[in-house]
Protein backbone atom coordinates (compact mmCIF):
# COMPACT_ATOMS: atom_id res chain seq x y z
CA UNK A 1 0.00 0.00 0.00
CA UNK A 2 3.04 2.25 0.27
CA UNK A 3 2.82 5.65 -1.40
CA UNK A 4 5.13 8.63 -1.20
CA UNK A 5 4.05 11.06 1.50
CA UNK A 6 5.20 13.73 3.88
CA UNK A 7 4.56 14.72 7.46
CA UNK A 8 2.15 17.32 6.09
CA UNK A 9 -0.20 14.48 5.10
CA UNK A 10 -1.21 14.31 8.79
CA UNK A 11 -1.10 17.46 10.89
CA UNK A 12 -1.08 17.95 14.66
CA UNK A 13 -2.79 21.13 15.84
CA UNK A 14 -3.33 22.40 19.36
CA UNK A 15 -6.48 24.09 20.65
CA UNK A 16 -5.62 24.67 24.29
CA UNK A 17 -5.63 21.29 26.00
CA UNK A 18 -7.19 19.56 22.97
CA UNK A 19 -5.01 18.10 20.20
CA UNK A 20 -6.46 17.87 16.69
CA UNK A 21 -4.96 15.20 14.44
CA UNK A 22 -5.93 16.05 10.88
CA UNK A 23 -5.65 13.92 7.74
CA UNK A 24 -4.39 16.40 5.18
CA UNK A 25 -4.37 14.94 1.65
CA UNK A 26 -7.50 16.68 0.47
CA UNK A 27 -6.44 16.41 -3.19
CA UNK A 28 -6.64 12.59 -2.74
CA UNK A 29 -9.68 12.66 -0.42
CA UNK A 30 -7.24 11.90 2.43
CA UNK A 31 -6.64 8.42 1.04
CA UNK A 32 -4.67 6.20 3.43
CA UNK A 33 -1.02 5.31 2.78
CA UNK A 34 1.63 3.47 4.77
CA UNK A 35 3.17 6.81 5.63
CA UNK A 36 -0.13 8.15 6.95
CA UNK A 37 -0.59 5.04 9.08
CA UNK A 38 2.87 5.31 10.63
CA UNK A 39 2.39 9.04 11.17
CA UNK A 40 -0.92 8.48 12.98
CA UNK A 41 0.72 5.96 15.30
CA UNK A 42 3.56 8.38 16.03
CA UNK A 43 1.19 11.27 16.74
CA UNK A 44 -0.85 9.23 19.21
CA UNK A 45 2.44 8.36 20.92
CA UNK A 46 3.12 12.09 21.07
CA UNK A 47 -0.27 13.07 22.50
CA UNK A 48 -0.08 10.32 25.12
CA UNK A 49 3.33 11.56 26.26
CA UNK A 50 2.20 15.18 26.58
CA UNK A 51 0.50 15.87 29.93
CA UNK A 52 -0.84 19.14 28.56
CA UNK A 53 -2.99 17.25 26.05
CA UNK A 54 -6.25 16.17 27.66
CA UNK A 55 -8.17 14.85 24.64
CA UNK A 56 -7.69 14.18 20.93
CA UNK A 57 -9.93 15.04 17.97
CA UNK A 58 -9.35 13.04 14.77
CA UNK A 59 -10.65 14.68 11.60
CA UNK A 60 -9.89 15.38 7.95
CA UNK A 61 -9.23 18.30 5.64
CA UNK A 62 -11.53 19.07 2.74
CA UNK A 63 -14.75 17.36 1.69
CA UNK A 64 -13.81 13.79 2.73
CA UNK A 65 -12.68 12.25 5.99
CA UNK A 66 -10.79 9.40 4.31
CA UNK A 67 -11.61 7.61 1.05
CA UNK A 68 -9.89 4.42 2.23
CA UNK A 69 -6.65 2.96 0.93
CA UNK A 70 -4.89 4.90 -1.80
CA UNK A 71 -5.36 2.70 -4.87
CA UNK A 72 -2.70 4.42 -7.00
CA UNK A 73 -0.74 1.14 -7.11
CA UNK A 74 -3.66 -0.57 -8.79
CA UNK A 75 -4.05 -4.31 -8.35
CA UNK A 76 -0.81 -4.42 -6.32
CA UNK A 77 -2.20 -2.10 -3.62
CA UNK A 78 -2.85 -4.84 -1.09
CA UNK A 79 0.16 -7.04 -1.86
CA UNK A 80 2.18 -6.94 1.36
CA UNK A 81 5.35 -8.56 0.10
CA UNK A 82 5.34 -12.03 1.63
CA UNK A 83 3.82 -15.04 -0.09
CA UNK A 84 0.66 -15.99 1.88
CA UNK A 85 1.88 -19.60 1.71
CA UNK A 86 5.15 -18.75 3.45
CA UNK A 87 3.66 -18.92 6.93
CA UNK A 88 4.62 -15.30 7.66
CA UNK A 89 1.72 -12.89 8.06
CA UNK A 90 2.60 -9.20 8.26
CA UNK A 91 0.40 -7.18 10.63
CA UNK A 92 -2.33 -5.15 8.99
CA UNK A 93 -1.30 -1.48 9.23
CA UNK A 94 -4.91 -0.36 9.63
CA UNK A 95 -5.13 -2.71 12.59
CA UNK A 96 -1.98 -1.24 14.09
CA UNK A 97 -3.49 2.25 13.81
CA UNK A 98 -6.77 1.09 15.32
CA UNK A 99 -5.04 -0.60 18.23
CA UNK A 100 -2.95 2.50 18.87
CA UNK A 101 -6.09 4.62 19.07
CA UNK A 102 -7.70 1.97 21.29
CA UNK A 103 -4.71 2.21 23.64
CA UNK A 104 -4.83 6.02 23.81
CA UNK A 105 -4.55 7.42 27.31
CA UNK A 106 -6.64 10.42 26.31
CA UNK A 107 -10.28 10.41 25.15
CA UNK A 108 -10.64 10.37 21.36
CA UNK A 109 -13.41 12.08 19.38
CA UNK A 110 -13.68 11.30 15.67
CA UNK A 111 -15.07 14.29 13.78
CA UNK A 112 -15.99 12.67 10.47
CA UNK A 113 -16.18 15.64 8.16
CA UNK A 114 -17.22 13.78 5.00
CA UNK A 115 -17.29 10.36 3.33
CA UNK A 116 -15.33 7.59 5.05
CA UNK A 117 -14.68 4.23 3.41
CA UNK A 118 -12.56 1.16 4.09
CA UNK A 119 -9.82 1.95 6.57
CA UNK A 120 -11.21 5.49 6.58
CA UNK A 121 -14.17 4.29 8.60
CA UNK A 122 -12.65 1.34 10.46
CA UNK A 123 -9.94 3.54 12.00
CA UNK A 124 -12.69 5.59 13.69
CA UNK A 125 -14.25 2.63 15.51
CA UNK A 126 -12.01 2.79 18.62
CA UNK A 127 -12.82 6.48 19.08
CA UNK A 128 -14.85 7.06 22.23
CA UNK A 129 -17.29 9.34 20.42
CA UNK A 130 -17.96 9.71 16.70
CA UNK A 131 -19.79 12.68 15.26
CA UNK A 132 -20.39 13.21 11.56
CA UNK A 133 -21.18 16.03 9.20
CA UNK A 134 -24.35 16.04 7.14
CA UNK A 135 -22.20 15.23 4.09
CA UNK A 136 -20.73 12.04 5.58
CA UNK A 137 -21.43 8.52 4.40
CA UNK A 138 -19.76 5.27 5.33
CA UNK A 139 -18.55 2.32 3.31
CA UNK A 140 -17.37 -1.02 4.68
CA UNK A 141 -16.56 -1.91 1.09
CA UNK A 142 -14.11 -4.78 1.55
CA UNK A 143 -16.14 -7.54 -0.13
CA UNK A 144 -16.53 -5.26 -3.16
CA UNK A 145 -12.73 -5.19 -3.49
CA UNK A 146 -12.26 -8.91 -2.89
CA UNK A 147 -10.99 -8.33 0.64
CA UNK A 148 -12.24 -8.98 4.16
CA UNK A 149 -12.78 -6.36 6.90
CA UNK A 150 -9.60 -5.12 8.58
CA UNK A 151 -8.38 -2.78 11.31
CA UNK A 152 -9.98 -4.92 14.03
CA UNK A 153 -13.41 -3.94 12.70
CA UNK A 154 -14.84 -7.43 13.18
CA UNK A 155 -14.31 -6.87 16.93
CA UNK A 156 -15.35 -3.23 17.19
CA UNK A 157 -18.24 -2.91 14.75
CA UNK A 158 -20.61 -5.55 16.18
CA UNK A 159 -20.10 -4.07 19.64
CA UNK A 160 -21.07 -0.63 18.36
CA UNK A 161 -24.02 -1.40 16.09
CA UNK A 162 -24.96 -5.04 16.82
CA UNK A 163 -24.14 -8.18 14.88
CA UNK A 164 -27.03 -7.93 12.41
CA UNK A 165 -26.14 -4.43 11.25
CA UNK A 166 -22.41 -5.24 11.24
CA UNK A 167 -22.97 -8.24 8.95
CA UNK A 168 -25.34 -6.27 6.72
CA UNK A 169 -22.91 -3.41 6.25
CA UNK A 170 -19.76 -5.51 5.78
CA UNK A 171 -21.13 -8.34 3.66
CA UNK A 172 -23.16 -6.08 1.38
CA UNK A 173 -20.53 -3.35 1.27
CA UNK A 174 -22.96 -0.60 0.30
CA UNK A 175 -22.46 3.04 1.22
CA UNK A 176 -24.36 3.83 4.41
CA UNK A 177 -26.08 7.24 4.59
CA UNK A 178 -25.27 9.37 7.61
CA UNK A 179 -28.85 9.25 8.90
CA UNK A 180 -28.76 5.45 8.98
CA UNK A 181 -25.35 5.49 10.66
CA UNK A 182 -26.76 7.72 13.40
CA UNK A 183 -29.93 5.66 13.79
CA UNK A 184 -27.95 2.46 14.27
CA UNK A 185 -25.40 3.93 16.65
CA UNK A 186 -22.25 4.29 14.55
CA UNK A 187 -22.23 8.05 15.12
CA UNK A 188 -23.56 9.96 18.12
CA UNK A 189 -24.79 13.05 16.33
CA UNK A 190 -24.91 14.71 12.94
CA UNK A 191 -23.95 18.36 12.58
CA UNK A 192 -23.57 20.83 9.69
CA UNK A 193 -20.27 20.40 7.88
CA UNK A 194 -19.04 23.84 8.85
CA UNK A 195 -19.51 23.04 12.56
CA UNK A 196 -17.90 19.60 12.72
CA UNK A 197 -14.59 20.62 14.30
CA UNK A 198 -16.16 23.22 16.57
CA UNK A 199 -18.63 20.64 17.90
CA UNK A 200 -15.88 18.04 18.40
CA UNK A 201 -13.85 20.55 20.42
CA UNK A 202 -16.92 21.35 22.54
CA UNK A 203 -17.40 17.66 23.31
CA UNK A 204 -13.70 17.19 24.10
CA UNK A 205 -13.72 20.10 26.53
CA UNK A 206 -16.84 18.75 28.23
CA UNK A 207 -15.04 15.44 28.79
CA UNK A 208 -11.95 16.91 30.40
CA UNK A 209 -13.23 19.98 32.24
CA UNK A 210 -12.84 19.44 35.98
CA UNK A 211 -11.74 15.81 35.61
CA UNK A 212 -8.52 14.14 36.77
CA UNK A 213 -6.34 13.04 33.80
CA UNK A 214 -5.22 9.79 35.45
CA UNK A 215 -8.80 8.91 36.37
CA UNK A 216 -9.92 9.67 32.82
CA UNK A 217 -7.24 7.38 31.37
CA UNK A 218 -8.11 4.55 33.76
CA UNK A 219 -11.85 4.93 33.21
CA UNK A 220 -11.43 4.80 29.43
CA UNK A 221 -9.25 1.70 29.78
CA UNK A 222 -11.77 0.00 32.07
CA UNK A 223 -14.69 0.68 29.76
CA UNK A 224 -13.01 -0.70 26.65
CA UNK A 225 -11.43 -3.69 28.38
CA UNK A 226 -14.67 -4.73 30.01
CA UNK A 227 -16.38 -5.06 26.62
CA UNK A 228 -14.60 -8.39 26.34
CA UNK A 229 -14.99 -9.53 29.96
CA UNK A 230 -16.96 -12.78 30.34
CA UNK A 231 -18.79 -11.70 33.48
CA UNK A 232 -19.12 -8.73 35.89
CA UNK A 233 -16.78 -10.35 38.41
CA UNK A 234 -13.87 -9.26 36.18
CA UNK A 235 -15.09 -5.67 36.30
CA UNK A 236 -15.59 -5.88 40.06
CA UNK A 237 -12.00 -7.00 40.59
CA UNK A 238 -10.49 -4.33 38.31
CA UNK A 239 -12.65 -1.56 39.78
CA UNK A 240 -11.77 -2.64 43.31
CA UNK A 241 -8.07 -2.33 42.51
CA UNK A 242 -8.73 1.09 40.99
CA UNK A 243 -10.65 2.36 44.01
CA UNK A 244 -7.96 1.00 46.34
CA UNK A 245 -4.96 2.56 44.61
CA UNK A 246 -6.63 5.82 43.66
CA UNK A 247 -8.23 6.25 47.08
CA UNK A 248 -4.89 7.24 48.60
CA UNK A 249 -3.80 9.45 45.70
CA UNK A 250 -3.24 13.18 45.71
CA UNK A 251 -5.96 13.45 43.08
CA UNK A 252 -8.61 12.07 45.39
CA UNK A 253 -7.53 14.35 48.21
CA UNK A 254 -7.74 17.33 45.86
CA UNK A 255 -11.03 16.17 44.37
CA UNK A 256 -12.70 15.92 47.77
CA UNK A 257 -11.19 19.11 49.19
CA UNK A 258 -12.04 21.19 46.11
CA UNK A 259 -15.62 19.92 46.24
CA UNK A 260 -15.98 20.80 49.91
CA UNK A 261 -14.37 24.19 49.35
CA UNK A 262 -16.54 24.86 46.27
CA UNK A 263 -13.61 25.62 43.97
CA UNK A 264 -12.20 24.20 40.74
CA UNK A 265 -9.86 21.25 41.33
CA UNK A 266 -6.15 21.30 40.47
CA UNK A 267 -5.34 17.61 40.22
CA UNK A 268 -1.63 16.91 40.88
CA UNK A 269 -1.16 13.42 39.39
CA UNK A 270 0.20 13.10 35.87
CA UNK A 271 -0.24 10.35 33.30
CA UNK A 272 3.46 10.56 32.46
CA UNK A 273 4.28 9.36 35.98
CA UNK A 274 2.65 6.03 35.11
CA UNK A 275 -0.69 4.31 35.58
CA UNK A 276 -1.51 1.53 38.01
CA UNK A 277 -2.21 -1.92 36.59
CA UNK A 278 -5.87 -2.71 37.24
CA UNK A 279 -5.84 -6.04 35.44
CA UNK A 280 -2.95 -7.92 37.01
Amino acid sequence: MSQAGTENDVLLERHGSIAVIRLNRSERLNAFTDEIGERLIALFDETDADDDVRAVVLTGTGRAFCAGADLAAGAETFVLGDDPGSGTTPPDLGGRVTLRIYRSLKPVIAAINGPAAGVGVTMTLPADIRIASETAKFGFVFTRRGLVPEACSTWFLPRLVGISTAVEWTVGGRMVPVAEAAERGLVREVVPAERIQERALEIARELVSGTAPVSVALTRRLMWRMLGAPDPEIAHRAESIGIHVRGVSGDVREGVESFLEKRAPAFPDRISDGLPDLFG
